[in-house]
């Protein structure tokens, strides 16, 4: 029995941040969760936590950013146990906004056919019998 199994979960109400972070796997371990908290890379409704004690409830929106992606995440429940990925995804709403399209690149030079590569030895002395370089 690990030291996470000495409290009961919450059902419903308010749980701490690193934890909940950790259940909804937006962090690797518990540990992890709480240095987001501490570096401040996490908001619970827009405002700037500094503690890993921090509560969350039901509604709250809790933003992370994380290797730098930043996740909008609506809490509906309060975490159980650190589950499969299927489970993770129940206690929250993801409101992350879709990355923005990207640009296409532009292809500056002369364009050659897919696959065409060097001509051969052989095809570049035809080519050069063909423009009289004998």
């Amino acid at each position: 029995m690990s030291d996470h199994d000495d409290e009961k979960p919450a059902t419903s109400g308010a749980q701490r941040i690193d934890k909940w972070l950790w259940y909804a796997r937006a962090a690797k371990s518990r540990s992890l969760a709480a240095r987001l908290v501490v570096d401040g890379s996490v908001r619970v409704n827009r405002e700037k936590i500094r503690k890993a004690s921090e509560t969350v409830k039901p509604g709250d929106v809790v933003t992370v950013t994380v290797q730098h992606h930043v996740r909008v995440l609506e809490v509906k429940l309060p975490g159980a146990r650190r589950g499969p990925a299927t489970e993770a995804a129940t206690l929250y709403k993801d409101l992350t906004p879709p990355p923005p399209p990207k640009e296409e690149k532009v292809i500056s030079g002369p364009v050659r056919d897919q696959g065409a590569g060097r001509p051969t030895k052989r095809e570049r002395r035809l080519i050069d019998r063909l423009r009289d370089r004998d």
